[in-house]
């Protein structure tokens, strides 16, 4: 299993975060004792609430990694490259980069007082890689921009029944409920499974290519006045004015 520990800010990542979680799936994906992967997140509030924009207010990144680097693009390539299935375990918010997270794992089971949705366009972020263009695989076009155009937040059984989460549990079950779902792809042959989630795979992979050109357009817009205010209004707790920043319609 593997957490994400920052409880105190939502489990909100940071350049360091993303770099950990990488490294915990690389020696997972080494392990041959492991079948399958659980991410979850610390405390009973949220699973993630995507990147920590305080911290992009304060400092204007995400802050310092061992690689110089904000390798959330990575982190999602491991994620769907890892050749065992990765069950997310969502235990409350998953918002922002955090609901992009559970998209491309492959299954979610939801507590029961889960939330999902988007954050990218009040904050001045997107995601028009895997967060986007995967997401509408999952959901359909039309949920799909729904969910992004008015970053709205829905509950877990809404999102059972969009086929945006495999199962619904209460909330002391959850991890019980995981770890049973692993235990029983753990009886299943891991290189059929591996075949299974290459082949899976195979049909978006092309949107990789979408994700690279995506995380440059996002690099240069965070710096923009128009990406910077949306840092700012989170960290201030107010309604943004991109109106009066914005680069262009």
């Amino acid at each position: 299993m593997i957490t994400m520990n920052r409880p105190q800010r939502y489990n909100a990542f940071r350049a360091q975060t993303v770099h950990e979680l990488i490294t915990a799936f690389r020696l997972a994906w080494a392990d041959r004792g492991v079948q399958a992967v659980i991410l979850t997140g610390a405390g009973d509030k949220a699973f993630c609430t995507g990147g920590d924009v305080k911290q992009r207010a304060e400092t204007g990144d995400y802050g310092p990694s061992p690689s110089g680097m904000f390798e959330i693009g990575n982190l999602h390539k491991t994620i769907r490259d890892i050749p065992k299935p990765v069950i997310a375990a969502v235990n409350g918010l998953a918002i922002g980069g955090g609901h992009v997270l559970h998209v491309i794992c492959d299954l979610t089971i939801a507590s029961a007082t889960a939330r999902f949705g988007q954050s990218g366009p009040k904050v001045g972020s997107f995601d028009a890689g895997f967060g986007s263009a995967y997401l509408a695989r999952v959901v359909g076009e039309k949920r799909a921009r729904e969910i992004w155009y008015l970053c709205r937040q829905y509950d877990a059984h809404t999102a059972e029944r969009w086929g945006l989460v495999n199962a619904v549990v209460a909330p002391d079950q959850l991890l019980e409920e995981a770890t049973a779902w692993a235990a029983e792809i753990a009886e299943k042959s891991p290189t059929a499974l591996r075949f299974l989630k290459q082949s899976f795979n195979a049909d978006t992979d092309h949107q990789a290519g979408l994700s690279n050109l995506a995380m440059s357009g996002l690099d240069l817009f965070t710096e923009s006045p128009e990406g910077r205010e949306g840092a700012a209004a989170f960290a201030e707790k107010r309604m943004p004015d991109f109106n009066s920043h914005v680069i262009s319609h």
